[in-house]
């Protein structure tokens, strides 16, 4: 049946399934080869059917010709500017599909040019090639709003390359990216886009990641960095190790995100592609008791017949719902294809719309307003200097993988210094003992410090973990070590409330004292620590429930631990570029620049979408009642049906334009 947005074929069996237009299939997205979707063809149409229209206009008023010459001078403009039209309407009607808007057009037209040979009609016959000649300018807007649509997703779809340098056997060979295996060395050259996301092994440079993250800011790579796919590398060579397979690249992706937005459709797109079904039958049968029930009253159903037929043709122009199946789902496409400017990857227009209602935002702490990396903030001595404690502090725990001996470890990074660390001992729970340069050292928690007997001392500073250092069993003094929080999350805050979401809220995992600091700073409006995955859940429920209305709930994360909470959640938002995989899939929304003031701007352009589709709704509707009731009663002549239908439609579709901007 045709698709509800732009009338192009789909699976009758698959209601979920879009046409390419809508969808952004990289394959179907190709511009048509026919003239019925060629923007230059349809212009040359118009203005070849416009001249021959016109033309013929003046030979009726310079000539007196008899109502069957008349019929024929017109015809050619009428075949030249609806033939097209006649033709896809009688294809409709054979495939048993016949309530569109070619039929509503062919059926109203082919009317006018006959009306005439009807006892007591009035030739129609420039109106009819009028009507049909907007109709297509109509079209052309509409193909031309839709071309917009398809460059800017095709823009996207450029972001993944066809080749990559791959190093085997010591050589350097081009090949596709769909045959490399994870832990293969590629090369990116200056000006070549990276194929697959890898970790850099070798060389500095700097990354344009505007098609992956919208910041037009490059990003510089040093060995050890992570650089996704679809960016472009700007200055030095580059050597990869790749970490995915090509299909689960960032940019395969996006691309796959954005090509599958169109099967999740919002409440008002079903809404309208419901109205269209239901509304188009219903003016057909009414226009046609327009056209017999009058007459038919009146007693003279010959002498009438012809008025109120044409009443019925102008009530058929007018009623097309092409506005409507047009720019509401332009509008929602457009929203889709902006926030992907900016970053930001809608995985379908239902959940721009739940993203509009959003009241509620829940953030995840670590990774998502924190930067997920500890650091040593202060450290407070005892009776060793600053130096001397972060240097035992750190070989002590040279060996851990714990995120905080990380931390230590680059404070005070030189292991070369002759120093002898044995008899290294972690307590489970408690830290790590060592014995270094012959003295027996104990880093950890004030727990561990009671069994070696050290008296320690409390730290001032707020949130973070304190590290205690006791040395032969005296105390030496403690590091604080905390979670940064991002640069911009403090004005993510502030652009959400600026937005007008009510609340505010934090859940995490880390201890109380930590999660007090962040939100104290962050000036959140609730928060609970201390939370495993579960309770994380029973945290979102309660705040669903607490919702009004239709309004939303938005979770914010990038953990696995995330994944069962960003699914519950009415709108799951997850980090792109340093979360992980299953919080991604579990996503409604992913933010490929890790950045949480993107959420400000994901909402802002959602509601300016909302506001645009519900413009066209109202306009739409409210302007063709208007018009159909004065046709009715025969006081709308055709010229004001041709505005009903194809000037609505254009205004409409212009309207829904302004999301892409």
């Amino acid at each position: 049946m045709p698709c509800s947005c732009c009338h192009h074929e789909e699976d009758e069996k698959d209601e979920k399934t879009s046409c390419a237009a809508c969808s952004g299939d990289e394959e179907e997205l190709e511009d048509d080869d026919d003239d019925e979707g060629d923007p230059a063809a349809l212009k040359r149409r118009i203005v070849i059917s416009a001249a021959l229209l016109v033309a013929a206009v003046v030979i009726e008023h310079l000539v007196s010709l008899p109502l069957w010459a008349q019929l024929l001078l017109y015809l050619p403009s009428y075949v030249v500017a609806g033939g097209g039209v006649v033709a896809e309407a009688a294809e409709s009607v054979a495939h048993g599909h016949p309530f569109d808007e070619d039929f509503l057009m062919a059926i109203a037209t082919i009317g006018a040019l006959l009306i005439g040979f009807v006892p007591g009609g009035e030739p129609q016959f420039a109106e009819a090639v009028f009507v049909m000649l907007f109709f297509q300018v109509g079209e052309l807007f509409e193909g031309i709003a839709e071309g917009n649509s398809k460059r800017s997703i095709k823009e996207l779809l450029d972001i993944r390359p066809d080749t990559a340098n791959v190093e085997r056997n010591g050589e350097v060979t081009t090949v596709d990216p769909n045959t490399l295996q994870v832990g293969e060395v590629i090369l990116v050259r200056p000006g070549e886009k990276v194929p697959l996301d890898g970790t850099v092994i070798d060389g500095t440079s700097s990354l344009d990641t505007r098609a992956i993250t919208g910041e037009a800011v490059p990003r510089s790579v040093n060995p050890g960095d992570p650089a996704f796919s679809g960016c472009v590398n700007l200055s030095g060579v580059l050597r990869l190790r790749v970490t995915k397979p090509f299909g689960e690249s960032t940019a395969s992706k996006i691309i796959d995100m954005v090509k599958n937005a169109g099967s999740n459709k919002s409440h008002s797109e079903k809404f309208i592609k419901r109205f269209a079904k239901v509304y188009t039958p219903v003016v057909v049968y009414l226009a046609v008791a327009v056209a017999v029930l009058p007459p038919f009253i009146s007693g003279d159903f010959a002498g009438n017949f012809a008025k109120w037929l044409l009443r019925a043709l102008t009530f058929l122009v007018v009623s097309c719902p092409c506005a409507l199946v047009l720019s509401v789902p332009l509008a929602f496409f457009g929203g889709i294809g902006s926030a992907s400017k900016h970053g930001i990857l809608v995985k379908g227009s239902n959940y721009l719309e739940a993203l509009a209602k959003t009241q509620i935002v829940v953030f995840d702490k670590t990774g998502t307003l924190t930067k997920g990396v500890f650091k040593v903030t202060t450290v407070h001595p005892s009776r060793l200097s600053e130096e001397q404690l972060l240097h035992l502090a750190a070989h002590v725990e040279q060996n851990s993988t714990h995120p905080i001996a990380a931390a230590l470890r680059d404070a005070y990074p030189s292991d070369n210094d002759g120093c002898t660390v044995t008899d290294v001992t972690e307590e489970a729970g408690l830290g790590v003992l060592a014995t270094v340069n012959g003295h027996r050292v104990a880093v950890g928690n004030s727990r561990l410090m009671d069994e070696v007997g050290a008296t320690w001392q409390g730290c001032h500073t707020a949130g973070g973990t304190v590290v205690h250092v006791a040395v032969d069993g005296e105390y030496a003094g403690h590091v604080h070590i905390s979670d940064e929080i991002k640069e911009d999350s403090r004005l993510a805050i502030a652009s959400i409330k600026a937005e007008g979401v009510r609340r505010c809220v934090m859940l995490t995992g880390d201890r109380g004292a930590a999660a007090a600091s962040v939100a104290r700073d962050l000036q959140l409006d609730e928060y609970h620590a201390e939370l495993l995955p579960a309770g994380k859940v029973d945290q979102v429920e309660r705040l669903l429930a607490e919702c009004e209305g239709d309004a939303t709930l938005a979770f914010v994360g990038d953990g696995i631990n995330d994944a069962p909470v960003l699914a519950r959640a009415d709108v799951g938002i997850a980090m792109g570029a340093m979360g992980s995989d299953a919080a991604i899939e579990a996503a409604d929304v992913v933010l490929m620049d890790d950045k949480p003031s993107k959420i400000a701007v994901a909402i802002s352009i959602a509601r300016h979408t909302i506001r645009i589709a519900r413009q066209n709704i109202v306009f739409a509707i409210a302007v063709k009642v208007a018009i159909l009731c004065l046709a009715v009663v025969g006081l709308a002549p055709m010229w004001l049906a041709v505005f009903g239908d194809v000037g609505v439609m254009v205004l409409c579709v212009l309207n829904s334009t302004r999301v892409l901007r």
